[in-house]
């Protein structure tokens, strides 16, 4: 059954309507809610100007919006269930808008505004039977029809109903579905606030494992520069020992080829003298120091490899090879056992190192 379509439907009879105004008002102001509206964590809705003198009545001491002084936040309860609500520093501006309450606001506003004469109801006329007004539904076809459609026309096996009743039953499940999809969108709502705090939570807690990550690679990087100290500084010792002993050998050498150069001098001048007699007064003590001299034992050299440090060559290869292998636990144990088993590690390790490194004599 075909007919014109003459106006755009309404948004609802007088029932329907006051049964979505009655949704529309706020627990605190008891009027319509007022933009912007803001959604608690319970899923209640308030004006923010309602919820704003609610929280400072709470807060007084809250610095309001604007002030120079960096305020804590508060806490007020909500109107409707006295769940307790918690703030930042931003008060009620902390809070999201209800943006999908507010675009229902204003559908029923401008719903509420038109003329009295385009509510009322039109009449649409048959397109088979021009003379007569679409007054009756059709229940087996589901389309508005005419009263002469179902006597003689395409409709007379159909069953059909007042078209007033079935207009407000369909208005009302309308209603209905509107009211089913705003509490939906709540709890929507509630669950995308949840996860929001699940990724916050997921960056507050990487970001602490980084920084106790960091600390402990830290720890390891202090124990290995104390390691490397003692070592060098054993090392250091060695070299120290080595040198004096090898110094004070060339002092000794050194003076012995002093005095015995010194010898050899005074025996050539003695061998240039002319006088005989005078020449054999000084040759006899002559000969015996230049024997003397050259019986001298000397104190031995270093032995060979002596001047070897190889001895203090350290091998790290299994400690780098620990060190690959850390990597996260799997037990998930308790932060403070995690805390002691972290400094045992230090304490145990740096003596099983100190065992491992120690330079071989």
């Amino acid at each position: 059954m075909n007919f014109a379509v003459g106006f755009k439907p309404l948004l609802g009879d007088a029932h329907s309507m006051d049964n979505l105004e009655k949704q529309l008002i706020c627990p605190i102001c008891l009027e319509m809610f007022s933009k912007p509206v803001v959604i608690l964590p319970c899923q209640h809705n308030l004006c923010r100007k309602c919820a704003n003198d609610v929280f400072q009545a709470s807060n007084p001491l809250w610095q309001s919006r604007g002030s120079t002084t960096v305020s804590s936040g508060g806490r007020f309860r909500c109107p409707s269930c006295r769940h307790e609500v918690v703030l930042d520093r931003h008060g009620v501006y902390g809070l999201q808008r209800n943006l999908l309450v507010e675009n229902i606001i204003d559908i029923y506003k401008q719903e509420s505004s038109r003329p009295l004469h385009s509510k009322a109801e039109q009449h649409l006329m048959c397109e088979e039977h021009e003379e007569e007004k679409i007054n009756i539904y059709c229940l087996s076809c589901e389309v508005p029809t005419c009263s002469l459609c179902k006597v003689f026309g395409a409709h007379k096996d159909c069953e059909v109903a007042p078209l007033p009743n079935i207009y407000k039953r369909q208005k009302s499940e309308l209603s209905d579905g509107i009211a089913m999809l705003v509490a939906g969108n709540d709890r929507v709502q509630a669950v995308i606030t949840q996860m929001e705090e699940v990724c916050q939570t997921i960056e507050d807690n990487s970001r602490r494992q980084k920084q106790l990550l960091g600390q402990r690679f830290e720890t390891l990087c202090a124990v290995l520069e104390e390691r490397k100290a003692e070592l060098l500084q054993t090392l250091a010792r060695e070299q120290e020992e080595k040198l004096q002993r090898v110094r004070g050998l060339i002092r000794q050498y050194g003076d012995h080829l002093e005095a015995s150069s010194k010898l050899v001098e005074s025996a050539i001048q003695s061998m240039e003298e002319p006088q005989m007699a005078l020449y054999l007064q000084q040759a006899k003590e002559l000969i015996k120091k230049v024997g003397d001299m050259a019986k001298v034992e000397l104190a031995g050299r270093p032995e060979p490899g002596y001047e070897s440090m190889e001895q203090f060559s350290v091998s790290v290869e299994h400690v780098a090879e620990m060190l690959r292998t850390i990597d996260f636990q799997t037990g998930g144990s308790g932060e403070e056992e995690e805390e002691e088993l972290v400094l045992e590690g230090e304490d145990g390790g740096a003596g099983a190192e100190e065992e491992k490194l120690e330079p071989s004599e």
